[in-house]
């Protein structure tokens, strides 16, 4: 899939927004900003299920891209999910995320016109996992969890709980693994 991304028509990655772009890390920031500059560069979603209304499970696969943005401050992150139907990868959203020092903590935002959302959140490392907090506009909080992390491979999950942390229940999980190992 990353090869029909990479050559496309204009010989042009398309999912790169010329003039973001930065090399790497801000160098005052370098070791803050590994938390999420580990995941800098092309990965494949293995597996992406997620929870449908219905209680059912919902199973699709794409590719993720994160780059360095705005001299190095801020990531994003470009997901593209692959369309079973026309065997194409079609853009489904994007990540920004830059380290703040005064809260010592990431602010996130994902947008995806395709999905109507936008959607804030805050993280940090816990233990071994990076975890993102949000709270929805009907009360409920929100968990985006990054696990079993690896050079070449992590696990992504979603939770939701209703009932003010007390229980929670997953909602979405991806498989990743880097492209070429």
């Amino acid at each position: 899939m990353l090869e029909q991304l990479v050559k496309s028509d204009e010989g042009k990655v398309p999912w790169k927004i010329t003039g973001l772009g930065a090399e790497g890390p801000f160098p005052e920031l370098k070791e803050k900003l590994a938390l999420f500059g580990q995941f800098v560069g092309d990965w494949q979603i293995v597996e992406d299920r997620y929870l449908n209304n219905d209680g059912t499970w919902i199973k699709s696969r794409g590719e993720l891209h994160v780059n360095w943005i705005l001299e190095g401050r801020a990531l994003q992150d470009t997901f593209m999910t692959f369309d079973e139907k026309t065997h194409r990868l079609i853009p489904d959203g994007t990540t920004l995320r830059y380290y703040d020092p005064k809260i010592n903590a990431w602010h996130v935002v994902w947008f995806s016109p395709m999905q109507d959302a936008i959607k804030t959140l805050v993280g940090r490392k816990v233990r071994d996992e990076i975890v993102l907090e949000r709270t929805t506009d009907e009360g409920y909080l929100v968990k985006w969890i990054f696990s079993d992390i690896a050079s070449s491979s992590f696990r992504w999950h979603s939770e939701e709980s209703r009932d003010n942390g007390k229980t929670w229940t997953l909602r979405e999980e991806m498989q990743i693994q880097r492209v070429g190992e």
